[in-house]
């Protein structure tokens, strides 16, 4: 199987690698046209700035690129909000992929650190990227920024208020935790979308 990464001016490229060889697969690292719309799967991986990123991304014409692609693609943390409609951190217009906004987490108590970071569960799971996972699971988070709940919505986390942990629209799909560092329960979701 011919899997690309997003090669792109966002941290973090690397655990997905690694993730990817553990389950079997050699991905490629590109961010060459040919290669990403030859590969059977792609991820979008990474851990950045919405505004840095998104001039990047234009910079580079990944932005049109990435719409553009028709095989499965996995968007991850930064991955999963430029595929949304706009941010709220820069307030950056994205890749509009989910037409959903990109929302900054409000403190509500004392206790209610930003970001939010560590480990939280999955609820209201859909969609086969969740097949053989159970509610309530644990996985892995590092973000200051939330996806609302919408339609696009597949999996729920709760921190300060419910929020899409994961989003799916046509063929692409996007998880705000790391698969990469989620452990069996992440490397079960990375099997899932390899095998969609």
């Amino acid at each position: 199987m011919n899997v690309a990464i997003v090669k792109y001016n966002a941290g973090n490229i690397y655990s997905i690698h690694y993730a990817l060889k553990r389950l079997g697969v050699e991905p490629i690292i590109t961010a060459e046209k040919e290669l990403l719309q030859k590969a059977d799967k792609i991820v979008f991986p990474g851990q950045g700035e919405a505004v840095k990123t998104m001039q990047y991304l234009k910079r580079h014409r990944l932005n049109e690129l990435i719409k553009e692609l028709k095989q499965p693609v996995l968007g991850i943390c930064i991955g999963m909000q430029l595929m949304c409609r706009c941010s709220e951190e820069g307030n950056v217009n994205c890749l509009g992929i989910f037409d959903t906004p990109v929302l900054k987490f409000q403190p509500e108590k004392h206790e209610d650190k930003i970001p939010h970071m560590g480990w939280n569960t999955l609820t209201n799971l859909k969609n086969y990227l969740y097949e053989g996972i159970k509610e309530e699971s644990f996985v892995y988070f590092v973000h200051s920024f939330y996806v609302p709940a919408s339609k696009y919505t597949i999996a729920i986390t709760n921190y300060i208020q419910p929020f899409s942990a994961s989003l799916q629209k046509d063929n692409f799909y996007a998880t705000q935790f790391h698969p990469e560092k989620s452990g069996k329960v992440g490397e079960k979701i990375l099997s899932n979308f390899l095998s969609l």
